[in-house]
């Protein structure tokens, strides 16, 4: 057996065992010893259990103060997402929650976001040299999900955190437990923090209210939206084969495409598909609905899928700019060249400035992930990449020779690197 398959197997057997002692929980006891098996696999081995009153003082926002940091970034609209990221304790919770979490849950073959092995290259993939594509998205996402409704879908399949789960003993009798709805209930606070948010009145016009709600950059929040999303997963799943389309969903950008049009202002598709999303509780975006017909170009979560999934060319042009940066000027001031560009792009507030080399870095295993490992575009860039960084950091360290053996010693060394 080669190790990549004995891993497998491995983490099989951990999914397994996870599964059999969440259906055997009755109390937050037996919650906080799985959490404290789980947390070794991803954590290590000595790393420090966790104990009751953490839970307990995470799980009520009252005792624990504040327990995330609020930071927004720009969108490409102008608009800005708000993020929420927990804090150190609660977030190795919730990291360790979200793996449970993963093991208990089978996500619908439509979702692609979030899961194991999917990823928006698989997404794309689905809708490849189509006729038509058509994309929505959901209003605010994260925060459109209520704590009520995360603490409502843990007691259904395959979780069963409700008080009429029956759990058999030893001896083959069964009894109904009413401490599982407060695993629930605990599972939902820990995962969910009050914010102001909008919400449709009767009126249809939107006010903005305070809510427990899913904050985007909880590491359980992901998994959680998956979860929740299982009913609209199968709902539109069957939409899209009563009208012979494909159907996928990554996080809140939904996509379906076809060879023929079903997607005309009134068609029986479209009203369907509103009545759906509007029953399951999301709001489509209006302003971010777009088909996309034969002849231009069409895109699904930021890849090109005319023909076969691709990259955009810009994409390509800029990798080529910055290692072209690199090659006449050399890495510090190309660096420099690149944050400014790359500030414009991304016009995010961040506390560390990123490096040059590790986002091309980023955007080259990206492209080989696109493209695949043995494609031609791909290995020239990363051959040039890999030249320039010899380069670099064979420069490097004749500087700190010179600088602490002199220059003699220095130049001996590059001589010998020639």
């Amino acid at each position: 057996m080669n190790h990549l398959a004995k891993n497998m197997k491995q983490e099989q057997v951990h999914f397994n065992q996870i599964k059999t002692a969440f259906e055997k929980m009755q109390s937050r006891e037996d919650l906080l010893h799985l959490l404290n098996e789980v947390k070794p696999l991803i954590y290590g081995e000595k790393t420090v259990p966790f104990e009751l009153k953490q839970l307990t003082w995470y799980a009520n926002p009252r005792l624990s103060g504040k327990r995330y940091t609020e930071f927004k970034i720009n969108k490409k609209s102008g608009a800005q997402r708000s993020i929420h990221s927990p804090v150190k304790g609660l977030k190795a919770i919730q990291r360790t929650l979200a793996y449970i979490l993963h093991c208990i849950y089978e996500p619908n073959k439509a979702a692609m976001g979030f899961v194991r092995d999917r990823s928006i290259v698989v997404n794309a993939q689905l809708h490849a040299g189509s006729n038509y594509v058509y994309n929505i998205d959901l209003k605010d996402f994260f925060p459109s999900i209520d704590q009520a409704r995360v603490w409502k879908t843990l007691q259904l399949k395959p979780f069963n955190l409700n008080k009429d789960f029956n759990i058999k003993g030893t001896l083959g009798d069964e009894k109904q437990d009413s401490s599982r709805l407060d695993i629930a209930n605990i599972i939902a606070s820990l995962c969910c923090t009050e914010m102001e948010v909008e919400r449709k009145i009767e009126t249809g016009e939107w006010e903005k209210v305070k809510r427990n709600v899913l904050p985007q950059g909880a590491p359980t929040s992901p998994v959680l939206t998956n979860i929740v999303c299982q009913k609209l997963d199968y709902l539109l799943s069957a939409v899209a084969k009563r009208f012979g389309l494909n159907y996928s969903r990554y996080a809140d950008d939904i996509t379906f495409s076809s060879m023929h049009n079903v997607y005309q202002s009134g068609s029986k598709f479209l009203k369907e598909l509103h009545r759906i999303i509007a029953e399951q509780n999301f709001h489509i975006k209006e302003s971010k609905t777009r088909l996309q017909k034969d002849g231009y170009r069409k895109e699904v979560t930021g890849l090109l899928v005319n023909e076969k999934v691709n990259v955009k060319q810009r994409y390509i042009k800029q990798l080529r700019l910055w290692l072209h940066y690199w090659e006449k000027f050399g890495y510090e001031r190309a660096n420099s060249f690149f944050l400014k560009q790359y500030m414009v792009d991304k016009g995010n507030i961040i506390s560390n400035k990123p490096e040059m080399i590790n986002i091309i870095s980023g955007k080259i295993n990206y492209l080989k992930m696109v493209k695949g490992e043995n494609n031609d575009l791909y290995l020239k860039i990363k051959e040039r990449f890999d030249m320039l960084n010899v380069k670099t950091d064979t420069l490097s360290l004749i500087l700190d020779i010179w600088e602490d053996e002199g220059i003699e010693t220095a130049m001996n060394h590059f001589y010998k690197k020639l």
